[in-house]
């Protein structure tokens, strides 16, 4: 599909202007001016929007991934809470993370007097981990590659939770991979601008690597990413999901055949389903579900897949397993990641302030 006569502007100051203006601006520019961005064709279509894939006119027509997001625009104009996050995110950029999708550029445009399209340029990078894997030959990816692989995911989730960022949304379709090799996190920090383009959509969420504190609809802070980490380690052995519920309450069935059903101690309070909606039953060998792994990996794998969120491991703790034990030396050593950037800002990579709904 092509949509090459669509160009944007790259306006940083547009965050400040009237909702009125905003739109004459934008129209404007459109009609008359040279644009910063022009569309060459669809990406994909997702929950949170549409993405294009797209030129930078300004960097010698470098190819760029555009990601439109509608919300709801407030009688002030944009909602504050998005102006916070996207600013938040720029600010992570001065620290050129390896393992964090660049955000180029953010800007906005007034559809209507009650909406708002706000636009995200992201670098062009063209698989996605759901893909890589589908396109991985017979028998799969080797031991050597899955823990390569997991130990730049973790990098990532540890780099984002030392600056308090909880991705909320980690599964194979935000988990980038270049051409060479490198594993990239897609998609962060964005769950309160989601959330007003999902009040104007009706798309369903995949719930397959979702907590079971999500799931409950409980509060809920950075292990919620580890318990992903955990599924999608397990996706990685076996080239499929590991849980796949059709509903909230399904995959929390789902989620108990395979740990077991936890004990009312451990059960959390003010949550959606009472622990008996669940029918009690003993763990099952994590081998019954992921065959290739080693025993090792094992252990790393229960351990992100605890139900208890405040004894689940941290990305830091998990980065320190021994699972990885041959190869995190030599991975810092090759990655630009400087550890003194995550350190300062907290001791073990953990936040367990409650994410605000």
């Amino acid at each position: 599909m092509k949509t090459s006569s669509t160009k944007y502007h790259g306006n940083g100051s547009s965050h400040g202007e009237s909702s009125s203006s905003t739109t004459k601006t934008h129209r404007r520019r459109d009609s008359h001016e040279k644009s910063n961005y022009e569309e060459v064709g669809v990406i994909g279509n997702g929950a949170y929007g549409t993405v294009y894939k797209g030129r930078d006119l300004k960097n010698d027509g470098k190819f760029v991934a555009i990601k439109k997001i509608r919300i709801q625009n407030t009688e002030e104009g944009m909602p504050m809470s998005a102006i916070r996050e996207t600013s938040l995110l720029k600010q992570l950029e001065k620290f050129e993370h390896p393992n964090i999708v660049r955000l180029l550029d953010v800007l906005h445009n007034q559809l209507t007097e009650t909406e708002i399209r706000l636009l995200l340029v992201f670098e062009y990078i063209d698989q996605d981990l759901a893909t890589y894997l589908e396109r991985c030959s017979s028998p799969g990816l080797g031991p050597d590659r899955i823990r390569d692989l997991m130990l730049q995911l973790l990098n990532g989730v540890d780099f984002l939770h030392a600056h308090r960022i909880v991705h909320r949304d980690l599964k194979p379709q935000n988990i980038l991979i270049t051409s060479q090799g490198r594993l990239k996190l897609a998609d962060f920090g964005l769950a309160r601008i989601y959330s007003f383009h999902m009040q104007l959509t009706s798309v369903v969420v995949t719930l397959w690597y979702r907590a079971p504190e999500v799931l409950l609809q409980g509060q809920y802070a950075t292990p919620v990413d580890l318990w992903s980490c955990g599924c999608i380690l397990a996706e990685l052995y076996n080239r499929r999901p590991l849980l796949c519920g059709q509903s909230d309450v399904e995959q929390l069935r789902k989620i108990f055949e395979l740990i077991g059903l936890p004990s009312e101690e451990e059960w959390p309070e003010n949550v959606s389903l009472p622990r008996e909606s669940f029918r009690s039953r003993p763990p099952q060998p994590l081998e019954k579900y992921v065959p290739e792994i080693d025993p090792i990996g094992k252990d790393l794998l229960e351990k992100l897949l605890c139900f208890n969120p405040h004894r689940r491991i941290s990305a830091r703790e998990a980065l320190n397993h021994r699972y990885f034990r041959d190869d995190i030396d030599s991975f810092r050593t090759s990655s630009s990641l400087s550890t003194s950037e995550t350190d300062s800002f907290d001791t073990d990579g953990r936040s367990d302030t409650p994410v605000s709904k």
